[in-house]
């Protein structure tokens, strides 16, 4: 069979990038994190569905730290820019709600509604939204971590070089988006070349503030890559830059680490936010 990418048949290809095809146990997770996130609103101060534009999916949930003030941590979800919403991963939050954080949980149009371009628009936009509210609306601080996981880590990495974005972390994120433009995920994005490029962080600007790039020890390995390439990228340009492999920690498991208040990638945003 002839090579697509790199040396990946399409075969080949295709399961180098399904990670729920990888994932065991997904169901009984995602029943889990389901069940956290709704306890997390019945019990957390929170301000749901606020429109930061005029489509229906331009919306963010914002969770209040019990202190005034403090730094807010924007997470963008995953789901390969065509699957899931803001509620089922409100359960990340309550790792950070502990360490005294504002959390804004950011929803934004899937495709094929939405072209690549036009979603990393809308993260730009919510981005925006927020940095200009954060005081007079929430009582937040002037800090903003922008973080995500798998598409919103991608979505972190173009939004890391925002206006009042002070720090990032992406988490299990896609940052060389022509293996995606070539993979059976691009039946719903229909990316051309250009804009592949255009929109892959690794050929774009790099962010000149602190980048944390995580990803999970157990991951399918092009995610490994993709993380470690993008890393050693931020390091090359001599930019602020961390690079955490979480050991024994699958695509979906690795969220685990900032749910939990003692989680590594809790206890990073935590540093990332006192910057």
């Amino acid at each position: 069979m002839s090579a697509v990418y790199r040396h990946f048949s399409q075969t080949e290809l295709d399961a180098a990038y399904n990670n729920r095809a990888a994932e065991r146990n997904l169901e009984a997770r995602k029943e889990d994190q389901d069940r956290r996130s709704l306890a997390l609103y019945a019990r957390a101060k929170v301000r749901r569905d606020l429109a930061y534009g005029s489509a229906p999916r331009q919306r963010l949930d914002f969770f209040h730290a019990e202190t005034e003030g403090r730094p807010t941590v924007a997470y963008i979800h995953g789901g390969y820019w065509q699957l899931n919403e803001k509620e089922p991963n409100a359960f990340v939050a309550e790792g950070l709600l502990t360490h005294d954080l504002n959390v804004a949980l950011i929803e934004y149009t899937l495709a094929p509604t939405a072209t690549l371009p036009q979603i990393v628009e809308e993260i730009r936009m919510a981005i925006e939204w927020l940095r200009t509210r954060l005081h007079s609306d929430f009582n937040a601080g002037a800090s903003m971590v922008v973080s995500g996981h798998s598409a919103g880590g991608h979505l972190t990495a173009m939004a890391a070089t925002q206006p009042g974005v002070t720090a990032a972390l992406t988490i299990s994120g896609l940052f060389d988006l022509e293996p995606i433009r070539l993979s059976y995920l691009n039946n719903a994005m229909k990316m051309n070349f250009e804009e592949a490029g255009a929109n892959s962080p690794i050929s774009s600007p790099l962010p000149s503030i602190p980048v944390t790039v995580a990803v999970g020890e157990a991951e399918l390995p092009e995610l490994v890559r993709q993380s470690a390439e993008y890393a050693a990228a931020l390091k090359a340009a001599n930019l602020v830059g961390n690079y955490l492999v979480i050991p024994a920690a699958t695509h979906f498991s690795i969220l685990d680490e900032v749910a939990h208040p003692d989680g590594v990638l809790a206890i990073e945003l935590a540093r990332l936010a006192a910057l």
